[in-house]
């Protein structure tokens, strides 16, 4: 389905599940197995991987025999029922003004041209937007934003490079405070020299935020790279040691055979993932609604 650019992970995912059924008559333990394999190498995660099968054979047990679309139709099944009653896609912001936003992530995950398609996606709501630039190690991420800013039409704040990154999260906040606007985006720097660092950092910056706003921010969004498969988990599963993550951001779904880890990072972790990024365009994020998610996979 091209809304997810999911291509090479259903041609991925897909092709394994054929490969595993084809020419058998009967579903064995070895059969089992293989599928089990199959989709914890499609990046669906371990646990995933073993209640899918799980399902499966009890299946098996009352039918005998399935064919690739029962297994589709059963992994389908499986899946939603999961991902039942969990949360995902954006948080409502209507009573909120202004909802602020912290983006936090590694370097390298297109994490400050995820703030600026995310400042796109509110502004097409009809939604007023102030950009904090606090990624201040790099000069390359202050000028980044500065052209998205530009490009869709909304506020930064930003002080340069080597400034404070509180002092420009405070700076956003108030702004947005005084402005009355709808949304506050505030990027940080992908790396600090170690865990302590990132996580007096990000404290710092929650607290002077509180200055303004007494529960700002209302999210912390983690980006992640899909591609990275399994190591995603590992990057949520340490920041969220650092900093009380709300939601995941998965980019690069468009050119990966990795994109079950979406399913992964739901059930393992049980964070929402918000929105996936699918393209370079600044229209190239978008909600993430896991039933049509799961529907893409396995049409």
């Amino acid at each position: 389905m091209a809304l997810f650019g999911l291509g090479k992970t259903k041609n991925a995912f897909l092709g394994k599940l054929s490969r595993v059924i084809a020419g058998k008559s009967t579903v064995d333990e070895k059969t089992l197995d293989d599928l089990e394999d199959a989709l914890i190498s499609s990046d669906v995660g371990v646990e995933t991987s073993v209640k899918l099968v799980e399902a499966i054979q009890k299946n098996v047990k009352e039918n005998k025999y399935v064919t690739q679309s029962d297994l589709q139709n059963i992994i389908s099944s499986t899946l939603i029922k999961q991902l039942n009653g969990k949360e995902f896609g954006p948080v409502p912001t209507k009573n909120l003004k202004p909802h602020v936003i912290l983006v936090v992530g590694v370097n390298g995950v297109g994490k400050t041209t995820t703030v600026g398609k995310l400042s796109s996606y509110y502004k097409r709501l009809n939604k007023s937007v102030v950009m904090g630039a606090g990624d201040t190690f790099r000069a390359a991420a202050v000028d980044q934003l500065k052209i998205w800013a530009n490009r869709v039409g909304v506020d930064i704040i930003e002080k340069g490079m080597n400034t404070d990154p509180a002092a420009v999260a405070y700076a956003s906040v108030e702004a947005g405070k005084n402005k009355n606007t709808d949304i506050v985006i505030v990027d940080t720097a992908g790396r600090l020299h170690n865990k302590v660092n990132l996580m007096n950092e990000l404290s710092k910056i929650k607290r002077v935020m509180e200055k303004v706003i007494p529960d700002a921010p209302h999210e912390v969004l983690l980006v992640l790279d899909a591609s990275t498969g399994q190591n995603a988990i590992n990057q949520a599963i340490e920041f969220s040691k650092v900093t009380k993550v709300t939601g995941l951001i998965l980019t690069k779904m468009d050119g990966t055979a990795k994109g079950g880890i979406a399913l992964a990072l739901s059930d393992q972790l049980n964070l929402p993932v918000r929105f996936l990024g699918i393209g370079e365009g600044q229209h190239d994020l978008v909600p993430f609604n896991p039933e049509e998610f799961i529907k893409a996979l396995l049409e």
